[in-house]
């Protein structure tokens, strides 16, 4: 499904995958992983709603935002950007700090933008600025060691301007302080109920932030991402946020 918003339009394209079209910019947030862009779920991830998108590579994407290495995937990036596109991703993802057989930043065949946690870049006239994303040392969101699952540092979220229009995707984040007070048009934060804010702190947050419209995403991918976005659409709603899922 398509959500159109303003004179943008935006897609839940499965995971933490987001495309975002204006009038000439085409914008993509963390492409690809588990097989939400190849049509197949990969052999761990069950899947336990969001369906992946079959076999997506259409190679239109102007900005490509990644926000740390669990979301970093060369292939997904090479399936939606364009040959002169460019991405943008977190200083810290780091290849050698993963298990998985990854292509470095430096080996795409794309100029690569590099942003700290709290950034303020240009990219192709698009304003794109950073927010910290991590867990709290004292949350819910913490290893069997009582350690961060998102220590600060290892991530970041992004908040860009297409047409005037703000967006923020929160990246993989608890709620933090400061994302309350941004000027936010279309917030699209994750509501899975383990490794991010879930649909109670999301739907305060919202609240709080009264942006003019709700999209989730980033839950329904495998078990440990189960979220009911029913309860959670009702929930905003009933405080007088207007909220739209991107479901099949």
């Amino acid at each position: 499904m398509t959500v159109r918003h303003d004179g943008i339009t935006a897609e839940w394209l499965g995971y933490a995958t987001l495309r975002l079209e204006g009038e000439d910019t085409v914008v993509y947030f963390d492409p690809g992983r588990y097989g939400v862009l190849t049509g197949e779920w990969e052999p761990d991830t069950p899947g336990v709603g969001h369906p992946p998108t079959q076999d997506y590579a259409p190679k239109d994407g102007d900005i490509v935002c990644v926000t740390h290495i669990h979301h970093y995937d060369p292939d997904g990036i090479r399936r939606v950007a364009s040959d002169d596109a460019t991405v943008v991703a977190f200083e810290g993802i780091n290849v050698h700090a993963t298990d998985r057989d990854l292509d470095r930043l430096a080996d795409l065949d794309y100029e690569v933008r590099k942003v700290g946690m709290e950034a303020d870049v240009l990219v192709d006239d698009v304003p794109i600025w950073t927010m910290p994303a991590y867990n709290h040392e004292d949350g819910r969101n913490v290893k069997d060691d009582g350690t961060p699952i998102h220590p600060k540092g290892i991530g970041c979220g992004f908040l860009v301007a297409i047409d005037d229009i703000r967006v923020f995707w929160t990246g993989d984040t608890d709620v933090l302080e400061g994302h309350a007070e941004l000027d936010v048009s279309l917030f699209v934060p994750s509501i899975a109920q383990h490794y991010t804010m879930n649909r109670h702190e999301a739907a305060d947050l919202a609240e709080a932030m009264d942006p003019d419209l709700v999209l989730p995403m980033h839950y329904n991918t495998f078990t440990s991402l189960e979220a009911d976005s029913g309860a959670f659409a009702e929930d905003v709603a009933k405080r007088g946020v207007p909220v739209v899922l991107d479901e099949n």
